[in-house]
């Protein structure tokens, strides 16, 4: 099986090889399954597969449990004995330990190497997805990123963007004329999600230097591919950061590597954890574009699969990309859990040795029922299969195991310190500084040298006079009753229309009287 990983044993006594061919992995897969029922343990055994065949993985590590990746098993674990025997049990003879070689990455910095990208590689769809917008707030960021780039105004972190706004705000009148409607209430909601992100650690996504891709796709000397793993555990309490920022790198890759066709093996494999978060409450738009993404990105050899709980958490379209399927059990509690484990079956070639609706109820944990994809790209048969054990340990490593990980990590200092060159804030400070001090500079030369006639009045005026300015109004006297300012208001009627009506009334009674 040089040509394929695999998965465990299906048929009859879970006798027959169960395998995923390397050739159609870029042709993406699902991974589903109610909690507890082995979801996680599956992604381990094929990260540690698709890395022992040379291939680069990236996935989420959302519960911590996935670090052990970097670690090997040992035989004094409590489940060694289970372990070998369902080895035996399903012909995988050449099961050992042996962990994998591990990159770890959080994009807070603490648990792994600091992941940044900058606002302007985010661009204003992934951004406003990220913030929640409207689409009026929606048009005015596109508005920011279009005068971005004609005022050679470089984004790269949270503060150049909120300096941009401001300065989007301070000239809306003109702006207006030119792209719409530039309200202040919008920029002003835009600046207050800004806030919020920046308070839920997002600002540290965004800045220099930012995240290589070809630091994702690396191999060890001996060939293995590296598993990046990504700290997730803290960034699920932020599930719009945590899928915007995974749909960047997705749409990243598919904009920067080139295209391979069909290849042997693919370049990368993508593992999207928890994937219902890319697409609650998403719009349209974000959908096509990662039913796009999903279509286009297979001829750059890289495979996407998602991992969920229920298959229906994925929209039809996208889930009808995704070729090899690993389904664990599904609960069937409510109505709608029975539809939707209909609805999982349907979506199997049907094995006649069972119900395919039945077996997805009924398998225990650490089963599943798969279907991969056979020759010429065609479904396989839905089995129901036992699958294999892990090689690396199961469950996370220590804190401190993690920390002496990265202290030798090829990637140790390249992201670790911040930097933060000159940039739309710098800029728009340096204008606003500008500007101050030639106003200053013009205040302080009309005071030293007035015009001729302030020089001429200045000199000629008597010590109680006053200075009339040069508007056409006459200069008002105080009021000094309640009479005058009654008076007044009655003059200011009569010059109006309704006192125009007035005395036109009076007069057309005169002429009429005669």
């Amino acid at each position: 099986m040089q040509d394929k990983l695999f998965i465990g044993g299906g048929g009859e006594n879970y006798a027959d090889p169960q395998a995923l061919t390397l050739k159609y992995a870029n042709r993406h897969g699902l991974i589903a399954g109610a909690t507890g029922t082995g979801k996680t343990v599956t992604l381990q055994i094929l990260a540690e597969s698709f890395s022992n065949a040379g291939v680069p993985v990236i996935l989420s590590d959302v519960k911590g449990d996935l670090s052990g990746l970097a670690k090997s098993g040992s035989a004094t674990h409590k489940l060694h004995d289970a372990f070998t025997s369902r080895a035996d049990k399903i012909g995988f003879g050449d099961y050992s330990y042996h962990a994998c070689p591990v990159t770890f990455w959080d994009l807070y910095g603490q648990q792994g190497h600091p992941v940044r990208t900058t606002v302007a590689e985010m661009g204003p769809l992934l951004l406003a997805r990220l913030l929640e917008l409207s689409e009026a707030q929606e048009g005015i960021l596109n508005i920011a990123f279009r005068l971005a780039d004609e005022e050679g105004l470089a984004l790269l972190d949270l503060k150049d963007l909120q300096a941009l706004l401001v300065w989007v705000g301070e000239n809306r009148a003109q702006l207006s004329l030119r792209y719409g409607n530039v309200s202040t209430a919008s920029i002003g909601a835009i600046q207050r999600r800004l806030l919020v992100l920046e308070n839920q650690g997002g600002a540290q996504l965004f800045g220099e230097p930012a995240l290589d891709l070809a630091d994702l796709m690396r191999c060890t000397a001996d060939g293995q591919g590296m598993v990046n793993i990504l700290a997730a555990d803290k960034l699920m309490a932020a599930p719009g950061l945590y899928a915007t920022f995974l749909l960047w790198l997705l749409s990243e890759l598919f904009e920067e590597l080139p295209e391979v066709g069909d290849p042997d093996k693919p370049k990368l494999v993508f593992f999207f954890d928890e994937a219902h978060l890319l697409f609650d409450d998403a719009p349209k738009a974000l959908i096509d574009k990662v039913e796009q993404v999903a279509r286009l990105i297979r001829s750059k050899g890289v495979g996407i699969y998602f991992i969920t709980q229920n298959p229906a958490d994925v929209p039809e379209d996208i889930l009808g990309q995704l070729g090899n399927r690993i389904q664990h059990a599904l609960r069937a509690f409510t109505a709608r859990d029975r539809r939707n484990l209909r609805m999982a079956a349907e979506t199997y070639r049907e094995n006649p040795r069972f119900s395919t609706e039945e077996a997805i109820r009924e398998v225990g944990v650490g089963e599943a029922v798969t279907s991969m994809l056979q020759k010429k790209g065609i479904p396989g048969v839905v089995e129901r299969t036992l699958i294999r054990p892990p090689s690396s340990q199961l469950g996370p490593i220590t804190a401190a195991e993690r920390a002496a990980f990265l202290q030798t990590s090829d990637m140790a200092g390249k992201y670790d310190q911040a930097q933060d060159r000159r940039s739309a804030y710098e800029i728009l400070a340096e204008r606003a500084a500008k500007a101050a001090a030639e106003a200053e500079v013009a205040e302080e030369a009309a005071e030293i040298a007035p015009e001729p006639m302030a020089r001429e009045y200045n000199a000629g005026r008597r010590y109680s006079g006053s200075r009339v300015s040069r508007s056409s109004s006459r200069r008002m006297k105080p009021r000094d009753s309640f009479a005058s300012a009654m008076s007044e208001a009655v003059i200011k009627e009569l010059k109006g229309t309704t006192g125009r009506r007035l005395v036109r009334g009076i007069l057309g009674g005169l002429f009429k009287g005669r």
